[in-house]
């Protein structure tokens, strides 16, 4: 039953999120799927801005923002988290407020919009095992990781994934 219920709001959620352009005199039809609370495109800065607004923050900062963005990949269990590729070889890592939405799990490569808030942490090594792990990464990978990572990371309220 609670699959028929995510499958009925899925798609009313992919049927109801368009956007239409106009370019010189043409309409453009933009659309895109809704994940979490609703939020437009309206305001979004650029991967590259959040960058730099990252570079000087501390990991106590936190940042109210809305970016559109690559994604680069998303968790292969449930979709549960996403990264976000920032430029320069940097990403954010992605988690979605009070785990209360996921994104579909084949969305890598996508553009997406995304509302929320960007902070620094520091993700220690079990984490980042399972982070791993959720991603399908090998074992010797997994067992790489021997060492705590200072992250870019945002939590989500509202994403909007072009179709």
């Amino acid at each position: 039953m609670r699959k028929i219920i995510y499958t009925a709001l899925t798609v009313l959620a992919l049927a109801s999120c368009q956007k239409k352009v106009e370019i010189k005199g043409e309409e453009k039809t933009e659309s895109y799927a809704k994940f979490g609370d609703s939020i437009s495109t309206d305001g979004a800065i650029t991967s590259a801005e959040l960058l730099t607004k990252y570079k000087t923050m501390k990991p106590t900062d936190t940042l109210t923002v809305k970016v559109a963005a690559k994604i680069v990949d998303v968790c292969q269990k449930k979709g549960c988290w996403m990264n976000l590729d920032l430029g320069e070889g940097k990403s954010a890592f992605v988690k979605f407020k009070d785990y209360g939405f996921f994104v579909p799990k084949n969305a890598g490569n996508s553009e997406a919009i995304v509302n929320g808030k960007a902070f620094v942490e520091v993700t220690s090594v079990a984490d980042l095992k399972e982070y791993a792990k959720d991603a399908g990464k090998s074992k010797a990978a997994i067992d790489s990781i021997v060492a705590p990572e200072t992250n870019y990371s945002f939590l989500a309220d509202g994403v909007l994934i072009k179709k």
